[in-house]
């Protein structure tokens, strides 16, 4: 079993009814458990253009599947609440599931980078994830804890 981490967002139509079916649509795929979910937090968006708040979490996730095929799953829960990816583009949307973190792992491969690539820059990723486990390691870059404190 390997413990993953997933950021949890929406900011389109009922936010937190949809991250809450979503977290427990992957508990319900083989080969996945949800361990615990962070408080769900509204926050400004990333991005491009003027688009409504995010309601933001995370879960962790104890998983036997290997990091290519779980993200294939957050994928396919993504599409199945209405998510179209389009590469590049960080406008709203019905649901985001990203894996944050897989085990101690580093991976670097087209189309799934771990740990993600931008989650030691956003308050809004280190914040639950310091509420589910501050002494989190980051590969590469320390404690969530601290990549959280580091932030301005």
């Amino acid at each position: 079993m390997t413990r993953a981490y997933v950021g949890l967002g929406a900011n389109l139509g009922d936010r937190e009814r949809t991250l809450r079916e979503a977290v427990a649509a992957l508990g319900a795929e083989e080969g996945i458990a949800v361990v615990a979910v962070s408080a769900l937090r509204e926050t400004e968006p990333v991005g491009v253009g003027e688009q409504p708040l995010f309601l933001n979490g995370a879960a962790a996730l104890e998983t036997t599947l290997e990091a290519p095929e779980l993200l294939e799953r957050l994928l396919a829960v993504e599409q199945r609440f209405g998510r179209v990816r389009v590469p590049g583009e960080h406008g709203p949307r019905t649901l985001d599931l990203d894996l944050l973190l897989y085990g101690e792992e580093e991976t670097e491969e087209p189309g799934l980078a771990v740990p993600h690539p931008r989650l030691h820059e956003r308050r809004f990723v280190l914040e639950p994830l310091v509420e589910l486990d501050p002494g989190l390691v980051v590969p590469g870059r320390g404690t969530v804890e601290s990549l959280l404190r580091g932030l301005h």
